[in-house]
């Protein structure tokens, strides 16, 4: 678990399963799908069909929640680009409107990447995005990351063109930032 005043990031317990498809499954056509990747398909998931594979998401190394005044409202998460190389790619999502915008998602992945850099024997961590999602972009900039590659044009959503957008920081660039900051 690792904190910064209101918000937590900690592995999910199983009394967070029914929140947890509330925000990732119940939706039909839920708000934040608009920014995580729309062009790739969504569909709801009923709650019976979540909770029958449910307990895989408990306490799981490399998916945990974000919590917010006590209340699940999110979660970060890894997944191996390229194990043997430790190419290792990150991930955020907060679920409701009511929590973009206020810097939560910076605050996230600042102790997200804090976790992964001091657990695990990582170079670099990223993350793509794409860019329709200008907020994601920053979040970067803020963390100090790098935009290490823009590929144009390759993400199709609403009639238009979008680049995939890949954003990372080296180790020894996260530890001057964060003596720096």
């Amino acid at each position: 678990m690792y904190q910064d005043k209101e918000l937590v990031i900690r592995p999910i317990k199983h009394e967070d399963l029914t929140r947890l498809w509330e925000l990732m499954c119940k939706d039909e056509k839920p708000e934040w799908k608009k920014w995580d990747a729309p062009y790739y398909e969504y569909k709801s998931v009923p709650y019976d069909k979540f909770m029958e594979k449910a307990d895989s998401y408990i306490d799981r190394e490399d998916f945990w929640g974000i919590e917010v005044d006590g209340v699940l409202r999110g979660i970060v998460s890894y997944y191996w680009e390229h194990e043997p190389s430790r190419w290792l790619e990150m991930g955020i999502g907060f679920h409701e409107a009511g929590s973009w915008g206020k810097g939560l998602g910076t605050r996230a992945l600042s102790l997200w990447m804090n976790h992964l850099f001091t657990t695990l024997p990582l170079v670099r961590v990223g993350y793509t995005t794409w860019s329709g999602n200008q907020r994601m972009i920053r979040v970067g900039e803020k963390l100090g990351m790098t935009m290490e590659a823009r590929i144009r044009k390759v993400r199709y959503y609403n009639g238009h063109y979008y680049d995939s957008i890949r954003m990372g920081i080296l180790r020894e660039e996260w530890e001057s930032f964060t003596h720096n900051s």
